[in-house]
């Protein structure tokens, strides 16, 4: 498998949500984004950037509660899931790899915060860790494991 890193520092959520919608813009379907850090790093504001490069006008927030947000009118469907508040074997039996397999659901980009609670893992990905810096600003770490590139001009 092929793997890659790089970093992107982000001076303020607005370049954060800039981020995401180049990713929104140029991610193909199938993709699974794996999304960590503390809370209010952004990974929400991150979602919300995929969904507008999408062409998703609906608002995109947080699934804390709900688990999964569904929006499947975008250039592809985005599944936004948060598994913030459950344990190793809830995460386990809402079986999400049918969201990236394909079959139930369409093919889209799958994108999960705190996607460390995870049990198993996709055969490809793209982990986007977002980390505070002491002044404030964000580092975003971006991993793509798997067979896609990323383009994010």
């Amino acid at each position: 498998m092929m793997f890659k890193s790089q970093e992107i520092l982000l001076a303020n959520a607005a370049e954060t949500r800039q981020l995401g919608i180049k990713l929104g813009r140029n991610l193909t379907a199938g993709v699974v984004i794996l999304l960590s850090g503390d809370l209010g790093a952004g990974k929400t504001t991150l979602v919300q950037g995929i969904g507008a490069g999408l062409g998703i006008s609906d608002p995109i927030v947080s699934p804390t509660f709900t688990l999964i947000n569904e929006y499947p009118e975008g250039r592809l469907p985005l599944y936004h899931f948060d598994l913030y508040r459950l344990s190793p074997p809830e995460v386990e039996a809402l079986n999400l790899e049918s969201y990236w397999e394909g079959g139930e659901f369409s093919l889209g980009i799958v994108a999960i915060e705190w996607a460390e609670k995870l049990t198993y893992m996709p055969n490809n990905y793209l982990q986007i860790q977002l980390i505070y810096t002491p002044d404030d600003r964000r580092i975003a770490k971006l991993i793509t494991l798997g067979d896609f590139t990323l383009n994010l001009s």
